[in-house]
């Protein structure tokens, strides 16, 4: 888990780094032990008033596809760097009209054990057809869970910040190492 500050520095870093005109503005940067993610928010496109919703899903697809390829080797560059730097991938996300697209991304495995009443819950989803596999039914109830408790998830992430910042700071190693003797123990007891 990386501190508010380290996150703060990270942001930093890419907010200096990036080309002025790639975004509209830097809309968040994510990380974990395998990768930044690194979202930007475009401008969508110049749309009449009365065109249906399908024309508007399909410009505002088509605008995001636009720039994915229009500013690959800007982003690269970039991501060589931080990734020369930080030592993870970058991946890359727009926001575009109300509607988040994350490019190509680090899928990382996880192992986990699990009893049989959970495995029974996986091969429910997949014999539902809400998963093709044991491993997607799990990333679809990661998803579900991280919908429907985004509040409290995120007053956790909170207090492991304050938890982070409270380990760095440590006990005061002065006082700890200073050797008073039996007595001065025996004193504060009286």
């Amino acid at each position: 888990m990386i501190t508010a500050e380290q996150r703060d520095k990270l942001r930093g870093w890419f907010t200096g780094r990036l080309p002025d005109d790639l975004f509209e503005s830097l809309v968040e940067v994510t990380v974990d032990r395998e990768e930044i993610t690194v979202v930007g928010r475009i401008p969508g496109p110049r749309l009449a008033a009365d065109v249906s919703e399908a024309e508007r899903d399909a410009a505002v697809r088509g605008r995001i596809q636009e720039f994915r390829e229009r500013t690959r080797d800007e982003r690269m560059a970039v991501a060589r760097d931080a990734e020369h730097r930080f030592s993870k991938k970058v991946s890359w996300g727009v926001e575009c009209a109300g509607e988040r697209a994350l490019f190509t991304h680090v899928a990382a495995p996880v192992m986990t054990r699990l009893r049989q009443p959970e495995r029974q819950v996986l091969d429910t989803l997949v014999a539902g057809g809400v998963a093709r596999s044991r491993s997607d039914a799990l990333a679809w109830c990661v998803r579900l869970v991280q919908r429907n408790t985004d509040d409290w998830l995120g007053e956790l992430r909170d207090s492991l910040d304050h938890v982070q910042r409270v380990r760095e700071r440590g006990p005061d190693t002065d006082a700890s190492t200073q050797d008073d003797g039996p007595d001065s123990q025996e004193s504060a007891r009286d």
